[in-house]
């Protein structure tokens, strides 16, 4: 099978394992299983920006060109940084997207991908950013009726935990599992003040905990990597090998692992 086409971020599945799927142009190719088979990524030099689809030397934002990383409001500052939200000071870049897309209930939750963490998401994404980050737990423990207020819960949060993965552990293989409920619990005994804080500066009614059972994932992996090496297609255009695992949005290949949302965009021959 020969296939060529923009990709980008592989969709997912919580199955047992999780299935995954690449677009590669117009096509989606499954992924789960072909692992154990042998596959050849190819950049063909091509990037094109996702939002406008103009050719681009380089990538920005994972998948913009340049002007549009300028323009547009999912580029901001305040995607990443969401406690620096400036859309009521009237100067957000897009203020429909993101009235549409900011102004939405999210929820805070723990995860545990090379060890426990805290992030943010929205309900639409609750199991894909456990699976994305390469979590093999997840559990969602506040909501909140917008993305900047979950922000500024999670800086207080990140002062008990961290708010990292560190992608190179977690491709070396599974963490210890967590008991995210009683450290949830242990949390909130902690920041009660904080939470009420924060609800209390939007009038209250804001914020509310939330119970829902833990999440768990099961990756589709042969073997982990002992040494983490990253392949990077605008280094080394051409990447093959055999496919011994996938995990978050990274192809384990027995040479070497590569970021497949990374490089969304790029126009890429997958060969199997």
């Amino acid at each position: 099978m020969t296939i060529t086409g923009n990709i980008s971020k592989m969709r997912s599945i919580n199955e047992t394992p999780v299935q995954y799927f690449l677009p590669v142009g117009d096509e989606e190719v499954a992924m789960t299983p072909l692992i154990g088979k042998k596959i050849k990524l190819q950049h063909t030099g091509t990037i094109n920006c996702i939002n406008c689809d103009r050719k681009t030397k380089k990538s920005f934002s994972q998948g913009y060109c340049y002007p549009c990383s300028q323009r547009l409001a999912a580029c901001d500052i305040c995607i990443v940084r969401p406690e620096k939200c400036h859309f009521d000071e009237g100067t957000c870049r897009e203020p429909e997207w993101g009235q549409s897309f900011c102004m939405q209930p999210h929820y805070v939750y723990l995860s545990n991908a090379s060890g426990l963490k805290v992030g943010i998401t929205r309900e639409s994404q609750i199991p894909t950013r456990w699976i994305d980050q390469g979590a093999i737990q997840g559990l969602p423990i506040l909501k909140a009726k917008s993305r900047f207020q979950v922000g500024l819960l999670e800086v207080e949060i990140k002062k008990h935990m961290s708010d990292k993965t560190n992608w190179q552990r977690m491709l070396k293989g599974q963490p210890e599992t967590q008991d995210l409920k009683q450290i949830r619990d242990e949390l909130f005994e902690e920041i009660q003040p904080e939470i009420e804080s924060i609800d209390k500066r939007f009038g209250g009614d804001q914020i509310s905990l939330v119970s829902d059972d833990e999440t768990g994932v099961s990756y589709p992996v042969q073997q982990y990597p002992e040494k983490v090496k990253s392949f990077n297609f605008d280094k080394t255009p051409e990447v093959e090998g055999v496919l011994q695992g996938i995990k978050g949005q990274y192809l384990i290949l027995d040479g070497g692992v590569i970021n497949m949302r990374k490089f969304t965009g790029y126009e890429v021959t997958l060969t199997v």
